[in-house]
């Protein structure tokens, strides 16, 4: 059992904005919030001077499961102020099965596994439980499920299939998964349609969780293609919807939810605040026949001179007609992490500048790059119009919104967004004006904590879980960037997680008291419930 901790004359975020408060924590949740609490002589004090205490940040839309184990992930996360993550996301994570697919699929992404060889969702977040500084949540992933089902083949599913995934996602919902997740621009996600999702998402809805979904080619201008089928899905099930990492012209995301609020449909979503995305380049560039994880099947689609010819001219015909790329694709797109070795030097450069660099052109050294490291590459990808905070900050104030990264911790050269998203909104974003601290306190923990039901955190009050980060809202800011990436964030310089402190002084001190969140009033055992 941990020690009572003071924190002294530090300001907790009211309704009204900071107010000057102290903080009693002990056994593990807040006993106490108020000016100059009397505290228990053995209590360890910290003083929080000028700084913000906050409940710990919640990224809605994590890559870090698999990586959490990482100190230099753990520190990434902890100097923004995160507590939480939430995994299982875009439709592909370990559970259900032994985890050997999705570490194939999502190596690039996710990264393997290091801890989990099966045993389901219960297994998998008993993998968390006192071994990482931060919590961990999940979604049940319909990707890998159709995968342990159907496997990866471009048809519906049929009826005694979609029974089996049914059992599947309940099973995982009983073992205290939050929700369900969909990629619907990745291999299998893909070729489940409307009706195969909604009958997913009705286990989900009979236990009031939460579908998740990177939607189908509903991004940019077609969000509403997406927001729609979302909709239906809703609709139908009666599920709780939520749309991974919303990004498209900010005034046509608003009136597409306003509409859809106005027909009953309430969504939330995440977002990060960077203009820039991320994604695994085989979705970008290649046909679903020949992005099959795990397969050779583009290596012997190029074998001859025939072959390449047909792969080169259905990618650039993928490219040219994104709204997100077009004509300009090649000095947009850059190589973020390659396994080849042959490769390595090309990470950091456009496609353009690789291309230029080895004397090839940008599809045809994409193609290489694809085959040389058995599809396994990640790409930044620069939007043809770049939005400013200015731009961004009325989606970021929009009700449903919640902070998520999609940070992706793999390779040498990510998205700076792993690092950086979290403070970013706060430096960039609150302080600037952008966003209130009570708006910042909410989007960034309050109302992730609600959508997700990961129990009695995301506030500072008495009988809350005591997960809080002390910020110092003059100094706190993103430092990685596009050209150096991993730079850790700064202002935030201590941390604790169920009241043991993981951060002190801007240093990991080793404590491991986070756990699997398991969602409340699933049949999952063990300490790391959702209330805890």
């Amino acid at each position: 059992m941990s020690r009572p901790v003071v924190l002294r004359g530090g300001s907790v975020v009211g309704a009204d904005g900071p107010v000057r408060s102290d903080v009693l924590v002990d056994g593990g949740r807040i006993v106490a919030v108020g000016p100059r609490l009397a505290v228990p002589e053995d209590a360890d004090r910290l003083d929080c001077g000028e700084r913000l205490v906050l409940p710990g940040g919640v990224d809605a839309h994590s890559h870090a499961g698999s990586r959490v184990f990482d100190a230099d992930v753990q520190e990434a996360l902890l100097r923004q102020g995160v507590t939480t993550i939430v995994t299982g996301q875009d439709g592909v994570g370990p559970a259900p099965g032994d985890g050997t697919w999705a570490d194939r699929y999502f190596a690039a992404i996710d990264g393997p596994h290091p801890r989990y060889a099966g045993g389901g969702i219960d297994g998998l977040l008993a993998t968390y439980d006192g071994t990482t500084p931060v919590n961990v949540a999940t979604l049940v992933p319909a990707g890998t499920v159709r995968h342990e089902v159907v496997g990866d083949e471009d048809r519906p599913a049929t009826a005694a299939e979609t029974t089996a995934m049914r059992g599947l996602v309940r099973r995982g919902l009983d073992e205290g998964a939050v929700g369900l997740a969909s990629g619907l621009d990745y291999v299998p996600g893909l070729y489940a349609d409307t009706e195969e999702l909604a009958a997913l998402c009705a286990e989900v809805a009979a236990v009031d969780g939460l579908y998740v979904t990177h939607m189908r080619g509903g991004y940019e201008a077609n969000v509403r293609v997406g927001l729609d089928e979302v909709a239906a899905i809703a609709r139908t099930s009666g599920v709780r919807a939520h749309v991974s990492h919303l990004h498209a012209p900010v005034d046509t995301a608003l009136g597409a939810l306003a509409d859809l609020a106005a027909d009953g449909i309430g969504l939330s979503f995440d977002a990060y605040p960077y203009s820039r995305g991320c994604t695994i380049l085989s979705m970008l560039l290649l046909p679903a026949a020949l992005a099959r994880p795990g397969t050779d099947d583009l290596a012997r689609a190029v074998a001859d001179d025939a072959g390449r010819d047909r792969v080169r001219t259905a990618a650039l015909e993928r490219v040219l007609g994104r709204a997100d790329l077009g004509a300009g694709w090649a000095e947009q797109v850059t190589l973020s992490h390659v396994p080849s070795p042959a490769h390595h030097a090309l990470q950091g450069r456009t496609l353009a500048e690789a291309a230029a660099a080895t004397g090839s052109t940008p599809v045809d050294l994409a193609i290489d790059v694809l085959v040389a490291s058995a599809l396994q590459v990640t790409a930044v990808m620069r939007v043809p119009h770049p939005r400013t905070p200015e731009d961004l900050a009325p989606l970021f104030r929009h009700p449903g919104h919640t902070a998520g990264s999609d940070g992706i911790h793999v390779g040498t050269h990510p998205h700076p967004r792993a690092a950086g998203t979290f403070a970013r909104y706060l430096g960039d974003f609150v302080r600037a004006g952008l966003l209130s601290w009570p708006e910042g306190q909410r989007h960034l923990a309050t109302t992730a904590v609600e959508r997700y039901r990961l129990g009695d955190r995301g506030v500072v009050r008495p009988g809350a879980v005591a997960d809080l980060a002390v910020v110092d809202p003059q100094r706190v800011a993103a430092r990685s960037t596009y050209e150096e990436p991993t730079r850790t964030a700064v202002g935030v310089d201590d941390v604790l997680v169920a009241g043991v402190p993981v951060l002190t002084d801007g240093a990991m001190t080793g404590a491991t008291p986070g756990t699997g969140l398991r969602r409340s009033g699933s049949g999952a055992s063990g300490s790391g419930t959702g209330g805890r």
